[in-house]
């Protein structure tokens, strides 16, 4: 995992939190609350294979 990985989570982080902040305080909270679901799922698409590869070597270093 490189450290640009990071640094886009944190950024997806920071920008999701200030669209919802914005929304909520417009009165929109649906909009927020959807804003901030996107945001979890864009994060977890890009740690998906991250997880699988770590699954792949704890099995790897079991059968060993």
């Amino acid at each position: 995992m490189g450290i640009g990985l990071i640094f886009k989570i944190a950024a997806v982080g920071i920008l999701v939190t200030i669209l919802c902040q914005v929304l909520k305080h417009s009165g929109r909270e649906e909009q927020a609350f959807l804003v901030s679901l996107a945001g979890l799922i864009l994060v977890l698409t890009w740690l998906v294979p991250y997880i699988y590869d770590l699954f792949v070597m704890i099995q790897e270093l079991f059968t060993i």
